[in-house]
């Protein structure tokens, strides 16, 4: 029974984190972390090096994270933390993988990807990154992405239909 809890937990944990993921984005990443985050929506070209200072926020995620893992091995009662903490880890990896590797091509992996949901996580954040401004933006999330942008181009940028 404590495995289904803790698998429950781990779960729960990578779900909910899409919602900490977009609040975090919406509200601090184009709030007062907007320092951080600002090279990151300018384009590829004026960018110096591999790293952006948008990087950072991988540190302020692993925090709570590493957290987890170090109050639910160590504390008594507590052990249940360590599923958050392996959710957080888990939601992290996910990120990166589509976040930096799929969508921003830091990384020569997943080039081929071409289904609906992948073409709309593109679009979404491609809309997202269409504003170079810390106002403005809309489509902070990663993996729940709007009805619209599974639609042709068209019907989620306002565009009038050519055909």
């Amino acid at each position: 029974m404590q495995t289904i809890l803790y698998i429950g937990i781990t779960i729960l944990t990578v779900a909910g984190m899409e919602f900490v993921a977009w609040a975090a984005h919406k509200y601090l990443m184009h709030g007062a972390l907007w320092v951080w985050h600002e090279d990151h929506h300018r384009p590829h070209h004026d960018k110096e090096g591999f790293f952006e200072k948008n990087d950072l926020f991988f540190l302020v995620f692993a925090i709570p994270s590493a957290t987890s893992y170090i109050v639910g091995l160590n504390v008594a009662g507590w052990f249940w933390l360590t599923f958050v903490g392996i959710g957080i880890s888990i939601y992290g990896a996910i990120y990166f993988l589509i976040h930096d590797v799929y969508i921003h091509r830091r990384f020569p992996w997943f080039r081929h990807l071409d289904g609906k949901y992948s073409r709309a996580i593109l679009r979404a954040h491609g809309h997202h990154h269409a504003i170079t401004e810390k106002d403005g933006a809309e489509s902070f999330g990663l993996l729940v992405v709007a009805k619209k942008y599974f639609g042709k181009r068209s019907e989620w940028a306002g565009e009038e239909s050519k055909a």
